[in-house]
């Protein structure tokens, strides 16, 4: 789909989005409407401007915002590894550990894989990923299904596609799969994507989604932006924004996201995990971004949370006074992969 740049931003051209109590106020900018899952979709008459629209509704107290683009693994910012490389099949076995915690993926899909052979969560998944093996970066979602799997042994995943083979979404589409979780709340739901707003402000659709999700911990990644600028929804304050650290865990990787507005991090150099079999991969590839340190922040909450609900899990790790803080990037969840 079309986007462009607007504010160091991107957005979709032409589209708005709103609720209901928004509509009549829009109407004289209004060619068509599509609305599902809580989130009407405005495209606008030719020559409006969203941002501009946006502002108008917003100073009449109404819930507006253009349809951000959102973006999972490109680097913007230097960093050992914009792309996955091919490795050897990492040992790991499932093991017989069950646990009824279970943990959202809203990503690329999730593609098949003998790690999860067999698996319940694996089984319900696939008919919607069907095609989670086509594009650039196709194997997303796959290699942070791995690095859930392996933190947090036995837990199930439930899987929804809102980026596209190259990694590409918006915020309409990832709003409509949040709203469609509310009657299946996850305990932990992980969003290794992102992006900026026009206006740097919390995008509100999307904000009003995941508050929705009373009783989840929703973990999202600072982003690959090497800057302290927000990166939504990591830097809204109900979500925990994760940044990455290198391979020593005590500096910050030089591409990773930074700020006060971030509360955690994580390892995210020369991670290995599951990947696409195809082409030079058999399986298996090593990756490096805050997507990736995102998996195992909420790998670790998931796998803590079989024995307390999440969100006691994440009060007491957050706000501990033993847990090791690093300036502007949060308390360290050291990898145990």
């Amino acid at each position: 789909m079309e986007m462009q740049s607007v504010g160091a931003a991107f957005i979709r051209p032409g589209q708005l989005l709103t609720d209901r109590t928004a509509l009549s106020a829009a109407r004289r900018w209004t060619q068509a409407v599509s609305e599902a899952d809580g989130v009407c979709v405005i495209h606008l008459s030719p020559g409006a401007d969203p941002c501009e629209i946006t502002a108008e509704l917003r100073e009449q107290g109404l819930r507006a915002s253009p349809n951000h683009v959102f973006r999972g693994q490109p680097l913007f910012f230097g960093g050992p590894a914009s792309r996955p490389f091919p490795v050897p099949p990492i040992p790991h076995k499932p093991g017989r550990s069950h646990s009824d915690v279970v943990v959202g993926l809203l990503d690329t899909g999730v593609a098949k894989h003998p790690w999860w052979a067999g698996t319940d969560w694996y089984g319900q998944t696939a008919p919607e990923d069907g095609d989670a093996t086509e594009g650039s970066q196709a194997g997303h979602g796959t290699f942070i299904a791995g690095l859930l799997a392996r933190q947090a042994p036995g837990a199930a995943l439930r899987v929804h596609r809102v980026l596209d083979g190259d990694g590409v979404s918006d915020e309409a589409t990832v709003a409509r799969a949040l709203f469609r979780m509310r009657e299946r709340p996850p305990h932990v739901l992980n969003l290794s994507f992102g992006g900026h707003t026009f206006d740097d402000r919390p995008p509100q659709l999307l904000g009003d989604a995941i508050a929705a999700l009373q009783d989840t911990v929703t973990v999202a990644c600072a982003g690959n932006t090497g800057s302290d600028r927000p990166f939504w929804p990591a830097a809204m304050p109900n979500v925990v924004g994760v940044a990455a650290v290198d391979a020593s865990e005590e500096r910050r990787a030089p591409y990773s996201g930074y700020g006060t507005w971030v509360d955690a991090c994580a390892r995210g150099d020369w991670l290995t995990s599951s990947f696409l079999d195809g082409g030079d991969f058999a399986g298996y590839a090593t990756w490096s971004g805050t997507s990736f340190a995102t998996a195992l922040v909420a790998g670790a909450l998931a796998d803590a949370a079989k024995s307390e609900p999440a969100k006691e899990v994440a009060r007491r790790l957050f706000d501990s006074e033993d847990a090791r803080q690093i300036p502007d990037l949060g308390v360290l969840i050291p990898a145990s992969l």
